[in-house]
């Protein structure tokens, strides 16, 4: 493996997927570095998971190629899962076995030398000191979420896949999880997220736009807020709500969305963009302010732009 191939965790070309007919991803292309956060966002069932299975030989493509950790995604599938740790949404741990009890559990499942004395250093490392003999089940969705990640990197694996890790769990918790993950990838781990969050995509190092099985956007958060070439205004007020129907459907605005008691009103179109808004600008009551597109415009007009291919 060269240089520039070991910097590469995973490289994929052409990628497709059909299930009962129907295409769940199409013609997906896309290379991942290693020791990076890549996240995954688009509306649910918009192939997210499904590309993530893809990319790490999971699951098999009906057509195209690539490879992952140096390995080829549908001749070496084995090879790459006993690499992979995957967290799924649900908590799959046993509920009730004690917090060692499943760490050491796992341990022994994966052959990991000194099993008991690899489930202290986790407990340590995840901060469940004092929770070692409390039943996995009992435990808030927060500390389930922390056991289920250290069960997942027990192994050590080189590549972490995580199916909206954080659904559920109070903020403190996601921002605990997030600098954990962050502290992961710095030791070299690759990480996979699918996410709905905007706050936590903004800490992926890169993340790709998904929607109904065709990658519409990728790279990093600041490209992609490039690449959506929006023009946003924000505006504050006292008729933000007349105005948004007003607004909706007029040339060159492709997204009027509330955002707290402000209105974000958006468009690719600018000079369209502001010939429909000029009636409003000077208006009574009413702050108009240029700002720099937010990812969550970006998401929302993509949303917006996509067809879904299951109705």
């Amino acid at each position: 493996m060269t240089g520039s191939d070991a910097a590469i965790a995973i490289d994929v070309h052409g990628l497709a997927k059909s299930f009962g007919g129907r295409e769940v991803v199409h013609d997906l292309s896309m290379q991942v570095k290693r020791g990076s956060i890549y996240g995954f966002l688009g509306p649910n069932g918009s192939g997210k998971t499904t590309t993530i299975r893809m990319l790490c030989g999971l699951l098999t493509p009906d057509s195209g190629e690539g490879t992952c950790l140096g390995f080829d995604i549908r001749r070496d599938a084995d090879k790459i899962k006993r690499r992979v740790g995957y967290m799924t949404q649900r908590f799959s741990l046993y509920q009730d076995l004690s917090v060692r009890e499943n760490l050491e559990f796992v341990a022994r499942l994966y052959g990991v030398p000194d099993a008991r004395g690899a489930a202290r250093e986790m407990v340590k490392r995840l901060g469940l000191n004092g929770r070692e003999e409390q039943l996995a089940g009992e435990l808030s969705g927060g500390w389930k979420q922390r056991l289920a990640l250290g069960a997942c990197t027990l192994p050590n694996p080189e590549l972490l896949l995580l199916d909206e890790p954080t659904a559920g769990v109070d903020p403190k918790a996601r921002r605990d999880f997030w600098n954990e993950i962050h502290a992961l990838a710095a030791e070299g781990l690759t990480v996979l997220v699918s996410t709905h969050y905007m706050d936590e995509a903004e800490r992926c190092h890169e993340i790709a736009y998904i929607a109904y099985g065709h990658l519409l956007a990728r790279g990093s958060v600041e490209e992609v807020i490039a690449q959506s070439a929006l023009t946003t205004w924000t505006v504050n007020g006292d008729d933000t709500r007349e105005l948004a129907d007003a607004l909706a459907g007029k040339p060159g605005i492709d997204m009027v969305a509330p955002f707290g008691t402000s209105l974000h009103v958006s468009g690719r179109d600018k000079a369209a963009l502001e010939a429909s808004i000029a009636p409003w600008r000077n208006k009574p009551g009413l702050h108009w302010q240029q700002a720099s597109p937010s990812l969550e415009d970006v998401f929302i007009d993509l949303m917006n732009r996509s067809k879904d291919n299951f109705q």
